[in-house]
């Protein structure tokens, strides 16, 4: 049976679309005042960020990025070349090639990070409220018997 989505179904993703999008936006112009380009403060971040155990290679980055591998090959050479990060070559295995933040890299994201960390203490709480209806409109939908159309029950 095939669920018809009402207007409230749609607004509650439109809403969540719009705080998603809403935070992505202050990101964006953040790192663009800090001189960088979008991606390449989601670059650094994600390497700072790794879970611990995880080597900071140029796949586990691509991976946390959700780009291709050449995609991330041309963020590192422009971070490296602005001096935010650089290449050393792994312990044992001399091919491997790990990246890391320069102080210059370090101090930037810690900047950022810190401007980022005082717009979700503003504008989190719409961000949350607007994830939670969203959820709730699923899970009101799937206590139903409804649930995501071929979601076998």
């Amino acid at each position: 049976m095939e669920k018809v989505l009402t207007l409230p179904d749609y607004q509650v993703l439109a809403e969540l679309r719009y705080q998603i999008r809403r935070f992505l936006h202050f990101s964006e112009e953040a790192a663009r005042a800090a001189g960088l380009e979008p991606r390449q403060h989601q670059l650094m971040l994600a390497l700072k960020g790794l879970p611990r155990g995880v080597r900071p290679r140029i796949g586990e980055l691509a991976e946390r990025l959700q780009i291709q591998h050449h995609s991330t090959v041309e963020l590192v050479n422009r971070l490296s070349a602005g001096g935010y990060v650089k290449r050393r070559r792994g312990g044992d295995d001399r091919r491997e090639v790990l990246l890391y933040l320069t102080p210059k890299g370090e101090k930037v994201l810690r900047d950022l990070s810190l401007h980022h960390r005082a717009e979700l203490r503003m504008q989190g709480p719409a961000l949350i409220t607007a994830l939670r209806r969203a959820i709730q409109t699923i899970k009101d939908v799937d206590s139903e018997g409804k649930g995501p159309p071929g979601r076998k029950r």
